[in-house]
């Protein structure tokens, strides 16, 4: 069924780029749409004789670069149902993002929370015998104790349902009309009720199912508002082209583009039929459109309680984003719908939109009527945070799918944070504590002249602060690793327990190299903190640092040099609990592989330093 669209626009002139600003240049910042200068990249006349200010932001370097003040945001995560595996990930990497940016000594905004509007909320909560406000103070509620769980260190946490973000809302909508963005319209199309949103013929399968949820659309009519995104075709496709890492990884640019270039439509940002959201300003019987009011709480998360909530206020504390993190699901309402919406009220774009992908279980999809999907707060009770960040910031090429599997989990993690870095931590400090009484001999500087491990560790932390900031996780970690493995390969050859036996010089020799290796392992600490900050707080702690040591610890303390004569080690104890399979497990394995079984993991538990509270 074809959409009809019942009414007419104003025609709109678009003077782009009038300046020529050439891509490496980083253009003006506004903080408020009062603001002009010569080096504005974009504006337009509107029919209201205003103008409307259109800025993007360039970086000069391959990485995200988000000057002094670094802002990131997750999605508002739904609240129909409780945190799955995939709001997991993307939280988690928006957290080793953040505690990098943080250990760059910038002023970070962590923002991340849960979009409670919508008609799919109501009937959710209606299915569980709940009223929305009561469903939504539930899920919310969970989102936040999985995040405690996982040691997410968000600075921000939003409601579409707080009183402050109602307020942005309805005043960012009242600027967009004042544009002459937004206008009413009778809408008859095929509706999606999960994506909330109507849908194109064309894009939809068989009997008219949803491509995303396999599901069939439902014929509806409504009287709506709608907004103009047609008339932002052009300012869209120059944004793009002009600053091309707007959108990443480059593939999600492509895909971006493809959908500008088929045409934009104007889009429907009320419903009337839907209750449980937000009213239009001036028309009470329509509520806003879930993204036009979820998309602002980005905004909203940056004002402070209890003070004037305003648009201008709001903007002024930390608008525009540097990164905004997502799935490749919502890449089309943050790349194309979030732009033109911002370009409308005259504020500036964010930096980048980076859209990761999905994630599988076994090879497959997850879903429950498959019976494999992968709860999340169970995952972390039964292995823990470090080895639930660490496997998929490892595992997963940040951007492309990924695939989880309980085996591949546990060889993953006991090789790399058991074997490689705990058992090395571990047997240097043995070592240390028989023959040098847990106490540094030298400082680390003075052992390693003339070691080229030293060089070699420079040279990886190089690789890992590169692979950080341009949010290559995957290979980050790969660095760190590296450094591990460097420091086993030195402890091999070096055989320090060999070198005591001999004694004299030899002792005194095998002495140094042990300093040499437990500075690698305070390298490590520091280097893998945005990934497994718990693991890097117990592995610091045992070299004789405090929490409060930790808490301070910048990307600086990654240079050689940290560790000093007459430092006292801690008792050697396991810094990550090796995982092991049960019995059962194991004999399974062992038998012919008749039919598929899955078998449980046990965990050894070690006792645990306190959670850090931010890197």
């Amino acid at each position: 069924m074809a959409a009809r669209i019942n009414t007419s626009l104003h025609n709109a002139l678009f003077l782009l780029n009038p300046f020529n600003t050439p891509l490496n240049t980083k253009p003006f910042t506004c903080r408020n749409r009062f603001r002009f200068s010569k080096k504005l990249p974009f504006y337009s006349q509107s029919s209201s004789g205003k103008r409307a200010l259109y800025c993007t932001s360039s970086s000069q370097e391959s990485g995200v670069d988000g000057g002094e003040t670094f802002v990131l945001t997750t999605p508002l995560y739904y609240v129909n149902a409780p945190p799955h595996m995939g709001s997991a990930y993307t939280t988690i990497a928006a957290d080793s993002i953040a505690r990098f940016q943080r250990l760059l000594g910038k002023k970070v905004i962590f923002i991340t929370g849960t979009d409670e509007h919508g008609e799919k909320i109501a009937t959710s909560a209606a299915a569980n015998g709940r009223n929305p406000a009561e469903h939504c103070d539930l899920i919310s509620q969970s989102y936040r104790t999985l995040w405690k769980d996982l040691d997410i260190a968000y600075d921000k946490f939003i409601r579409t349902t707080d009183p402050k973000h109602e307020a942005i809302v309805k005043e960012f909508y009242t600027r967009v009309f004042a544009n002459g963005d937004i206008y009413r319209a009778d809408y008859e199309g095929l509706y999606c009720v999960n994506c909330e949103e109507y849908k194109d013929e064309k894009e939809l399968l068989e009997n008219n199912c949803c491509p995303v949820h396999q599901a069939p659309c439902v014929a509806r009519k409504e009287d709506n508002y709608f907004f103009a995104l047609s008339k932002y075709q052009k300012p869209l496709e120059d944004i793009l082209a002009q600053n091309p890492r707007f959108v990443q990884p480059s593939y999600r640019l492509n895909e971006v583009q493809s959908w500008i270039k088929s045409g934009l439509r104007d889009f429907s940002i009320s419903r009337a039929l839907v209750d449980w959201g937000i009213p239009v300003p001036d028309d009470d019987k329509q509520t806003i459109y879930v993204w036009f009011d979820a998309l602002l709480g980005y905004i909203s998360a940056l004002t402070e309680d209890n003070k004037q909530q305003n648009l201008e206020t709001a903007v002024s504390l930390g608008w525009p984003a540097s990164l905004h993190l997502i799935g490749k699901d919502i890449l089309r309402f943050h790349a194309v719908y979030w732009p033109a919406m911002l370009m409308s009220a005259g504020l500036n774009l964010p930096k980048m939109v980076f859209g990761h992908g999905f994630l599988t279980k076994d090879g497959m999809k997850m879903g429950k009527s498959l019976g494999n999907t992968l709860e999340p707060f169970e995952l972390v009770q039964k292995f823990g945070p470090d080895a639930v960040r660490y496997f998929f910031l490892r595992e997963v090429e940040f951007g492309n799918d990924g695939d989880y599997s309980e085996d591949r989990f546990i060889k993953i993690v006991n090789a790399h944070l058991a074997n490689t870095i705990g058992n090395l931590l571990n047997r240097t400090l043995g070592l240390l504590k028989k023959n040098c009484e847990s106490t540094l001999v030298v400082d680390s500087t003075i052992a390693a002249e003339g070691v080229p491990l030293k060089d070699t560790v420079e040279k990886l932390v190089g690789k890992a602060r590169t692979n950080y900031k341009n949010l290559s996780l995957s290979s980050a970690c790969e660095a760190v690793l590296e450094i591990g493995n460097a420091g086993n390969t030195y402890m091999d050859q070096r055989a320090p327990w060999f070198l005591f036996k001999q004694g004299g010089v030899s002792a005194e020799e095998a002495a140094k190299d042990l300093v040499i290796i437990l500075e690698v392992m305070r390298v490590i600490a520091v280097a893998l903190s945005p990934v497994a900050p718990c693991l890097s707080l117990r592995i610091y702690s045992q070299l004789g640092y405090s929490v409060d040591q930790f808490n301070s610890i910048t990307w600086s303390d990654t240079k050689w040099g940290g560790l000093k004569e007459g430092q006292v080690m801690e008792q050697a104890s396991p810094v990550f609990a090796r995982i092991e399979l049960n019995p059962e497990k194991e004999e399974e394995e062992n038998k012919p592989k008749v039919g598929k079984k899955t078998g449980k993991a046990k965990v050894k538990v070690v006792e645990q330093t306190p959670t850090v509270a931010e890197a």
